[in-house]
Order: C-alpha cells, then structure tokens, then sequence
C-alpha cells in the first residue's frame, strides 16, 4: 500500500468560511509556516494519528530537504528524493517507485511544504496562541476535500492537521514531539535490503 492511499484522509471538523475568508493574513500565516521548516537543514517530528472507527496510532517522520522517512504501523517508507521505497513489514516486502515532487497529498511530508497555489486558504480563528486554517483544493481532481490545520502562532510550528478525502473519511495528525535538528545523513533516507533480510522487492519504476 503505498503513501496514497495510507494518509489521504480527512477533516474532524466542518467550519464556515464566513469568518473570516481567505485574507493576506492566512497566506503569510502559511508563509511563515514554511519558511521556518525550510530554514532548517533537517528535522523529525513523532506524531499521533487516527483514522474514523480506528485506535489511535503512532509514527515518526524525519525530513531533509525534499528526503524523508515516514514510519508508521507496520509501514516504513524512505525517500531519497529520487526514488521513493514503501518497506510493509507484514509479509517483508518492498515496493520501489520513482519519486514524484508534484505529489499533492498532505502525508506527514508534505505538510510543510504545500503549494498554496492548489488551495484555497481562509483563516477560521485565532485562539490560545494558534491559528486554524482551512484549506480546499483548486483542483477538481484531488482526493482531498478540506484540510484543518493548526499552526503556533508565534513559532509557527505545525501543531495538528485532519484531512477529509472526497468519501468523506477523516484522520487525524497531532505532533507529539519536534526536533529542530534530526542530525542525519543521506544514506538514512534509502531502503537498504541488507538490513532487511529475505526482502522480497518489487521494482515499479
């Protein structure tokens, strides 16, 4: 199962717009969102997730640039920023694709690094120092209907975020735990089969 179709997911929440609409304050809200995490050489964050009628799960994830290393359960995914390799430890078995940057879905990766051109953002509140965004894809085919997003205000650090997808199923990301510097190197972020033994590997590139 690849990175599709395990985190496009959904919203807990449905919120009006009429708030306060989409406004130059919600994009440098965002703005500054990224500009924090690009500023940063690498970092990893553990987080919670839950998915409606499930138990509440636990993962990690460690970036570098446009690398990183999702783990969640019974899945770990590397990506190397060439090709991206999806390791399910329940029959050991890995599937290796090529690595596509104009992937739109808001996994634990892409989340700090959204094109805001594909949404549309409003600001739904500020409160207890954070600020919840909406956002809603411009792009009729995506599999998202909406995105909650909470951002610190201060440190614009990415607090919590809920997808719903187009059947209206939703999961929920909380960060646990941020560290700003992960101190990792490249060979981190690719699948090594020898520390993996009797993998089975499918090349689908």
């Amino acid at each position: 199962m690849g990175m599709k179709k395990l985190l496009c997911i959904s919203v807990c929440l449905f919120i009006s717009l009429g708030t306060f609409g989409q406004s130059s304050k919600a994009l440098s809200i965002v703005d500054g969102m990224q500009k924090m995490y690009k500023s940063l050489a690498s970092f990893s964050a553990n987080f919670s997730y839950q998915t409606d009628g499930s138990g509440v799960m636990s993962g990690s994830i460690t970036v570098r640039g446009t690398k990183f290393r999702l783990k969640t359960a019974g899945q770990e995914i590397f990506n190397n920023g060439k090709e991206v390799s999806t390791y399910i430890k329940e029959i050991n078995e890995v599937n290796i694709s090529g690595f596509d940057p104009e992937e739109g879905d808001l996994n634990p990766a892409k989340i700090y690094s959204f094109d805001k051109k594909q949404y549309k953002i409003n600001l739904i509140s500020e409160a207890a120092g954070v600020s919840t965004l909406e956002l809603a894809p411009t792009i009729k085919s995506a599999q998202v209907q909406k995105i909650s997003l909470k951002i610190e205000t201060i440190s614009f650090k990415v607090k919590e975020w809920t997808i719903v997808n187009k059947a209206g199923k939703k999961q929920n990301f909380k960060i646990t735990k941020f560290n700003p510097k992960a101190g990792v190197d490249d060979a981190y972020f690719t699948f090594n089969k020898k520390s993996f033994p009797g993998v089975s590997v499918n090349d689908l590139r």
